[in-house]
């Protein structure tokens, strides 16, 4: 019986289609990620497609259990060619039969390996928005996606005022755009511009 009710698929091509429109020189262009610029967030996304593609295959070690904040990203020369090559793999473990049962590992937390589908689309859905407006690319994700993103990142009705996932929520009106309010969940002003990064 299928369990795997989460499809990477539409994230993953949107993510590929994106690092295929960053130049050499966008790499040091600022991100909604304060802490990084689009070299260190490919290199962290390079390294959260091994870690969930990993966690999928059920198969543990450094790439599943470490920290991602203790990690220093540094992006690789091939970088182009992998990271495509880590998405298709990414998307097919988890379609596998069995990457949605039982726990896995990803980031050094053991948690329901359900759940981490959901986190590692969650990942490539909002960081594709950070690498687009970083780079000044459209993006447009599959409402699908978007809703699995929602539903993971909401605030509880008893705790309406917690830190997202990335970061603390941004208020977005209820009547926005689902992805302005998956973005601002995020910790993310959607209005975000690399222009108001540089002020």
């Amino acid at each position: 019986m299928e369990t795997n009710h989460v499809n990477l698929g539409p994230v993953a091509a949107d993510m590929a289609r994106l690092a295929k429109g960053i130049d050499d020189a966008q790499l040091g262009n600022p991100t909604p990620c304060p802490a990084y610029a689009v070299r260190e967030l490919l290199a962290h996304v390079v390294g959260l497609c091994t870690a969930f593609r990993d966690a999928a295959r059920k198969d543990f070690g450094p790439t599943t259990g470490t920290d991602p904040g203790t990690v220093e990203w540094v992006l690789a020369d091939d970088w182009s060619t992998e990271l495509p090559r880590l998405l298709d793999e990414l998307v097919t473990a988890w379609r596998a039969p069995g990457a949605g049962d039982g726990d896995t590992q990803a980031g050094g937390v053991t948690f329901p390996a359900a759940i981490a589908g959901r986190v590692a689309l969650n990942e490539l859905l909002v960081h594709g928005w950070d690498l687009a407006r970083a780079t000044g690319q459209d993006y447009d994700p599959d409402e699908a996606s978007l809703a699995v993103s929602y539903g993971l990142m909401k605030p509880a009705g008893d705790d309406p005022g917690r830190d997202g996932m990335f970061g603390p929520v941004v208020p977005v009106p209820d009547d926005a755009p689902l992805l302005d309010r998956v973005v601002g969940l995020s910790g993310r002003s959607p209005d975000w511009t690399a222009e108001d990064a540089k002020r």
